[in-house]
């Protein structure tokens, strides 16, 4: 397993990428800080704005009606994205808050408050053979929700304005007019530009993740002037892989418990996995820098969900692979309609 891992992060070239940024605002600070050469504040605005513009236009309305009416995983899903999720902030904090630098505590408090992803959470949907309409439907809704919900959360366990972020309600506004409104206008725009972005959705997706990149080379331009990494050594990394593990760990063990408890089929039971436990890095950083903007340590607060994306890729593209297995086996024993094949049909069901 360990080998097929380093395997998918040799061809990502994402994870690259954000390493590279990382590396590259540890040399260069001065050129993507607030202020300077880059004018990160304003390309940055201009990147944000670009990207939820072409998410709207991209996005199926027709998807989305057809997975509004499981209203049940659709409670279950977001009460784990904005209320399971959060909460184990709380016990987390108790155990490491005397270890966990205040930055990085920061940042795992706003990885919990985060809505869902919608690419990966419907890929992995898919790839599982659960319910892709349902898993639209829920990673769109949670996306919205977030606009809200989001600084609501962390507003109510910080004060923002004295973590050097903004007030809640500024802080609503602002990211509805840097997400929600740009993501409005895209749907609007859909009958007359849909084809185009559907025929270009490679490069679309590659623009997304070189703003994400962006943003992420300006936070940390931000932090390594502030003493990133002159007053915080690897520890702080081995900090964050270790958070970002036990929080993958509880969402999953959580999500597939409860949907399994409220006896949902095996396709909602995989939506509620992969969309009630994942945290979206694409609306998580520019939000960051929405919220936190002037905090020193916007590079810390980032690096939670930095690490938490790629984990949960890595351990959710494994379950996909798995659930898929299991359907196949089903798939086939069904299609052989032997007496035979019935108790084993039996035995895949009564495992799943």
């Amino acid at each position: 397993m360990v080998g097929r891992i380093l395997r998918k992060m040799a061809k990502d070239w994402f994870l690259a990428g954000m390493i590279t940024a990382v590396a590259l605002a540890t040399l260069f600070p001065e050129f993507g800080s607030t202020g300077g050469t880059m004018h990160a504040e304003t390309v940055s605005d201009a990147g944000i704005f670009a990207v939820f513009f072409l998410h709207g236009l991209a996005l199926s309305t027709r998807s989305l009606r057809e997975g509004m009416s499981r209203w049940k995983l659709h409670l279950l899903v977001q009460s784990l994205t904005f209320v399971a999720f959060p909460l184990l902030f709380f016990p987390f904090r108790a155990v490491f808050g005397g270890i966990v630098p205040e930055g990085l505590m920061l940042g795992f408090l706003y990885l919990c408050a985060l809505p869902s992803t919608i690419q990966s959470s419907v890929a992995m949907t898919a790839i599982g053979k659960g319910n892709v309409p349902a898993a639209i439907f829920n990673a769109t809704l949670s996306s919205l929700l977030g606009i809200v919900l989001t600084p609501a959360i962390v507003g109510l366990v910080i004060d923002m304005q004295g973590a050097g972020g903004m007030s809640f309600g500024k802080a609503v506004v602002n990211i509805a007019t840097m997400l929600f409104l740009p993501f409005v206008l895209g749907q609007l725009l859909r009958p007359i530009l849909g084809n185009l972005a559907s025929r270009h959705k490679k490069f679309i997706n590659a623009f997304d993740k070189l703003v994400i990149l962006m943003l992420v080379y300006g936070s940390f331009c931000d932090s390594v002037k502030s003493g990133l990494w002159t007053n915080n050594g690897l520890e702080v990394i081995a900090m964050t892989l270790g958070g970002a593990a036990i929080f993958l760990a509880m969402a999953l063990y959580i999500s597939s418990k409860v949907s399994r408890w409220m006896g949902f089929s095996m396709e909602d039971r995989i939506t509620a996995i992969f969309c009630g436990s994942k945290k979206t890095l694409a609306s998580g950083v520019p939000m960051a820098k929405l919220l936190f903007g002037a905090h020193p340590a916007l590079g810390m607060i980032v690096m939670p969900i930095m690490f938490y994306h790629q984990l949960q890729l890595f351990v959710c593209s494994i379950m996909a692979g798995r659930f898929a297995d299991r359907f196949n086996k089903v798939a086939q024993v069904e299609g052989e309609g032997t007496a035979e094949g019935e108790p084993a049909l039996a035995a895949v069901r009564v495992r799943g």
